[in-house]
């Protein structure tokens, strides 16, 4: 978390609202604003917003809402030209470098996976017809309130903007200028999860075994000057670290601070400008 929080630092014209029942942070960012509530409270919050009753046993049951974020926070997005949903097992880079103006000015929906919603970062307008676009998910209702995970964000809500995701190109590409939501999408692999089902940018499964973050910059051992929006632990703490022991908290704060870490198959470590 403390790296997690470090990088949104450096994204400073980039806001985060976390709702959480784990405390505040300390040295929290000031472009990120942690909420404290409670699992029962959050439920009803959203029930009240969606009109529905959603009561799930588990929390793993919020991931299924997030297409609806926007919709449920509609209050807290005034200003703002976009909304997003995404994990915080990450570090991120430069988003603004990534997500340009004229990027965001072309398209109304980004992924960062070709052919899919990325549930760890997905970027929405803020309209209210793309903060509405979750209710095209078939029986989203009865999806949000029964006590099955069903992975919604990267597979229903997917749905919407990619039409038979699995045909070939050029014929995928073809069935998709039919749909009036996968012309104003954008589904491009930014390639963050390495070590998953997604080969890397060259075809290969030579994925990178040392990620760096300088001052903002994220960069890996594989690919040189290339920088990359963000990059997710998620099949690394699966795999390589799951045998790791607990990193020390404390260390973690301190590395932190630093402005440059080392991220390999053996942990965090302070790296070099």
């Amino acid at each position: 978390m403390p790296l997690f929080l470090e990088s949104c630092r450096r994204n400073a014209d980039i806001d985060w609202l976390l709702f959480s029942d784990c405390g505040v942070p300390e040295n929290l960012p000031p472009n990120v604003t942690v909420e404290s509530t409670t699992f029962e409270a959050y439920c009803q919050l959203v029930s009240r917003r969606l009109e529905i009753e959603f009561r799930p046993k588990q929390p793993y049951k919020l991931c299924d809402i997030k297409p609806a974020l926007g919709y449920i926070h509609v209050d807290r997005l005034d200003g703002y030209d976009f909304w997003a949903f995404g994990d915080i097992d990450l570090v991120y880079g430069d988003l603004r470098q990534y997500f340009t103006a004229e990027r965001l000015a072309s398209h109304d929906v980004f992924s960062t996976h070709e052919r899919r919603v990325a549930g760890h970062l997905c970027l929405i307008r803020n309209s209210a017809r793309a903060r509405e676009v979750f209710k095209l998910i078939k029986h989203w209702k009865e999806r949000f309130t029964d006590d099955r995970h069903h992975a919604l964000d990267e597979g229903a809500f997917s749905r919407i903007f990619l039409w038979r995701k699995n045909f070939p190109e050029p014929l995928f590409t073809l069935v998709g200028k039919f749909n009036p939501w996968r012309r104003r999408s954008e589904f491009t692999e930014a390639f963050s999860t390495p070590g998953g089902c997604i080969k890397w940018h060259d075809g290969s499964e030579n994925f990178p075994l040392r990620w760096y973050w300088r001052n903002g910059r994220l960069t890996n051992d594989r690919d040189g000057d290339r920088v990359f929006p963000y990059f997710h632990f998620v099949c690394w703490k699966r795999n390589e670290w799951s045998a790791l022991p607990e990193p020390d908290p404390a260390g973690i704060q301190r590395l932190a601070t630093s402005p440059a870490w080392m991220i390999d198959a053996a942990g965090l470590h302070q790296g070099e400008l």
